[in-house]
């Protein structure tokens, strides 16, 4: 008896067991876009980045996809603050709608919170929101966590990655990143910081693995600077037309300072364009000369060789200024011959065919168009990631920001680098990974379902009304009415057929006669078996029609029986 007590004191006690902290990603993997991911120890849960996913090609009429955050309002109390890592839309561009839920103090750099104090004004939330500027190099307490703020290279200026403090070891997190040693605004990436981390220890690495398949490094900034100059030189006598990223602060100046050398007028177009710029502007992050900006409305004023157009719609987006440039239902801007169109991007996949579209809508109206050595990605490639895996030695490495193939060779590349391949992780949105000095494992999983926005609707459009869209603009819509007399359920009018998306119906008489004659046989068999519930009859009339419908033509319209009763 007295062993037996000794045994469950003994197991009772487990000693030496080291703390674990919870990585808990609701978007971003497996995915280009919809980066969230919480960071839980305890009572404290930070979560990093907000941003949201465009549409896929079968989310018919989706504007948006944000995350969902049920687990973040399941444990609200515990939710510290918003961490960000720089202003791209796939990282703040849901903020406006998780704050709604959450109200939780954001914390990141200058420019990023310019941005997000754009968004959340659009929303008319920007007085409720706590929001605070860090500064690089900087740390500050949430709950239990420490979290410093480290200078990076990215696509836009004042990108950060995050050495995150907790009581189970140092989270690192390196946000999107390259290394850039002649970045166009302020200074190189700080890898001493990060190699300081690796003499401290690093219990996990997260890393961007955005350019995992590309070798070598990816190319300074700079680069497009000089191509820019040469295609100025070599465009002298025509108006130039450049789409690039809103958001892509730094091409931005390099393409006003082209303007400048070669004395041509910057006229800008596109709204969330005018929005980034002035806000990068006012805070001193784009440098523009004297009267180099003109409004679109003054460019009449000057001749076509002396005119720049900054526009969006580098990726081929039906409403952005190109496209509807391109289509010639911009009410401003119309292509001319000779006009030479830049193209200063390359196309997110899944973009190519709304790309190349508009590039051959603007060669019919005779531009020029250029997209080649235009643009250069701001994302490490394997070189870059191989040089932060050889500063912070983790010992476990979690790839984040991709998709699934370049989450795998991201994680092949990592073991490459040393980690254990039993250190690596590649995780799934919603799954709860707990790690500690000893092990690392996947412990649950949380809901981490995208959530669709369809004008200012947010989630309610699910996936039944998805598969409804979906089968509606595959095989059309079939409308059946018929009037019936209330009691006796006899039928008084109809049945009336319409077809919409299906066949027309002025050129398929006969079918519709058939269609007809189906509907009414249904309805007698119903009225044969005293069948009264409305239900029970539409279903057969479905069912009757759906089959008949088949059989004819080898499609399957959705069929909408309405009954009304006199």
């Amino acid at each position: 008896m007295e062993t037996n007590r000794r045994d469950t004191f003994r197991k009772s006690r487990k000693i030496g067991k080291a703390p674990s902290v919870k990585i808990i990603p609701l978007g971003g993997l497996e995915q280009i876009g919809m980066n969230i991911t919480a960071i839980e120890y305890d009572d404290t849960i930070v979560v990093i980045d907000c941003g949201l996913a465009f549409p896929e090609e079968d989310m018919l009429g989706i504007d948006l996809v944000i995350p969902d955050i049920s687990y973040l309002k399941e444990n609200a109390d515990k939710v510290k603050g918003l961490v960000v890592t720089h202003g791209h839309e796939d990282h703040i561009g849901a903020i406006p709608y998780i704050e709604k839920e959450l109200n939780i103090p954001i914390y990141a750099t200058k420019l990023t919170v310019g941005l997000i104090d754009n968004k959340l004004r659009e929303h008319n939330i920007l007085n409720n929101v706590k929001r605070k500027v860090v500064k690089h190099g900087q740390i500050i307490n949430l709950g239990c966590f420490r979290i410093e703020f480290i200078r990076s290279n990215h696509s836009i200026a004042d990108s950060s990655g995050l050495a995150i403090y907790t009581p189970a070891g140092i989270l690192v997190h390196t946000g999107d990143f390259k290394v850039d040693f002649t970045p166009i605004f302020g200074e190189t990436i700080d890898l001493q910081r990060y190699a300081e981390l690796g003499k401290k220890g690093v219990l996990a690495l997260m890393a961007d693995s955005t350019n995992a398949e590309r070798p070598g490094f990816t190319p300074s900034e700079k680069t497009v600077g000089r191509t820019f100059d040469m295609l100025f030189a070599e465009n002298k006598n025509s108006r130039l037309i450049i789409a690039t990223f809103a958001s892509n602060v730094d091409r931005v100046q390099q393409i006003i300072n082209s303007a400048d050398k070669y004395g041509r007028k910057v006229v800008v177009e596109g709204r969330s364009m005018v929005n980034i710029i002035n806000t990068a502007s006012e805070l001193g992050y784009i440098q523009i000369p004297d009267n180099t900006l003109i409004s679109i409305e003054q460019m009449k004023n000057y001749p076509d060789e002396q005119i720049v157009m900054i526009t969006t719609g580098s990726q081929g987006e039906n409403m952005a200024a190109l496209s509807r440039i391109a289509a010639n239902i911009h009410n401003k801007v119309s292509i001319k011959p000779g006009d030479t169109v830049i193209f200063s991007s390359s196309p997110i996949p899944g973009n190519e065919k709304a790309v190349y579209k508009v590039m051959n809508e603007l060669e019919m109206k005779g531009a020029k168009v250029i997209f080649q050595n235009t643009h250069v990605s701001g994302h490490a490639c394997q070189e870059e990631l191989k040089l932060i895996y050889a500063l912070t030695k983790p010992q476990y490495a979690i790839p984040v920001h991709g998709e699934y193939r370049h989450l795998k060779r991201h994680a092949e590349l990592a073991v490459e680098m040393g980690v254990a391949k039993e250190n690596v992780m590649i995780m799934s949105n919603g799954n709860v990974l707990e790690l500690s000095t000893d092990e690392m494992k996947v412990v649950d999983n949380v809901t981490s379902q995208g959530i669709l926005v369809d004008g200012l609707g947010v989630g309610d459009v699910g996936n039944i009304v998805l598969r409804d869209r979906q089968h509606l603009s595959q095989n059309g819509l079939i409308i059946v009415v018929v009037t019936l007399e209330k009691h006796s359920n006899m039928l008084v009018a109809g049945p009336d057929i319409v077809s919409r998306g299906f066949v027309y119906v002025r050129e398929s008489e006969n079918l519709i006669e058939e269609c007809h004659d189906v509907v009414e046989d249904a309805l007698s068999k119903c009225l044969d078996r005293n069948i009264t519930d409305w239900g029970k009859i539409k279903t057969s009339i479905k069912d009757e029609l759906g089959e008949f419908l088949w059989k004819r033509t080898k499609r399957n319209p959705m069929i909408l029986p309405i009954i009304t009763e006199v």
